[in-house]
């Protein structure tokens, strides 16, 4: 094992195969339907999700992890390492990061655990973690990781698009895009993330243009390292969007990956988004 153990969350939609590859430690947000609690992937993963969405008369809604899950993440890598690095997703859209670092404080074991917010979400946050990971996998010391973790986070970027930004203005995390709202709940809005924050990038008529917007978006970059995929619902539209992009970027890791059912009780089930790790 490496020196530095690397923990996210469930919100940085990485795939289980990844998470795995890269010794990555996945802490799971909390899903809620009525009084019925999942945890994020595990005990409710997104066919069971939307399935609920579609018939529960209970509107989901997403809390964050208990201090004790990420204490017992920590115990257990303790056993094998003395220092820990948590990517957390943005502290603008959940108080995650705060659990992280109260967590630390619970722990039965001593070590060094370090909570970064990372200021970003899904696969944005996933290449971060991942970036991370390889420092530590290369013997990194942790002051290290937590730099390339830094830098990593001015070369990421993501724009999803929605049929609706109903479910976001309902989970309260709509942020700047709220000047979508209104006669463009049901037109297709592009978002994106800045400073931790969601805000409005575009909108379009019909779901082919905002698919090519996320096209010609995830090609601007410069010395493109990684890609990411994310659907909810609609596994063909993302291939599709992935072999486009496997065209200009034969050479490039392209990770297809489902966002959670965190994610998807605040998009719904319209949702596709690209992350990016390159350079502008």
């Amino acid at each position: 094992m490496p020196n530095v153990a690397i923990v996210t969350d469930s919100v940085a939609d990485l795939p289980p195969q990844v998470a795995e590859e890269f010794g990555i430690t996945v802490v799971p947000l909390v899903v809620r339907f009525g009084t019925d609690l999942y945890r994020d992937g595990l005990d409710l993963g997104p066919d069971q999700f939307y399935g609920k969405l579609r018939t529960s008369k209970a509107l989901p809604a997403t809390s964050v992890p208990p201090p004790a899950a990420f204490a017992d993440a920590y115990d257990k890598l303790a056993e094998k390492t003395n220092e820990i690095v948590v990517i957390s997703l943005t502290s603008k859209l959940s108080a995650t990061y705060q659990v992280a670092l109260q967590a630390a404080g619970l722990m039965k074991k001593r070590c060094r655990v370090e909570v970064l917010d990372s200021q970003w979400a899904v696969m944005a946050q996933g290449f971060i973690a991942i970036a991370a990971a390889k420092a530590a996998q290369a013997r990194a010391s942790l002051d290290e990781v937590l730099d390339v973790a830094r830098h990593t986070m001015h070369r990421v970027d993501m724009h999803a698009a929605f049929d609706t930004l109903e479910y976001l203005e309902r989970g309260g995390r709509i942020g700047k895009a709220q000047a979508f709202l209104g006669s463009l709940l049901k037109v297709n809005p592009i978002i994106g993330m800045k400073d931790g924050e969601v805000y409005p990038c575009a909108r379009e008529r019909s779901r082919a243009k905002a698919i090519d917007l996320l096209y010609n978006f995830a090609t601007s970059f410069g010395n493109v390292e990684g890609l990411a995929v994310e659907y909810a619902t609609d596994l063909d539209e993302a291939n599709r969007l992935v072999r486009r992009l496997h065209s200009k970027y034969p050479q490039v890791p392209i990770y297809l990956s489902r966002t959670s059912p965190v994610i998807g009780t605040h998009t719904g089930p319209g949702l596709i988004l690209v992350s990016v790790l390159g350079d502008r």
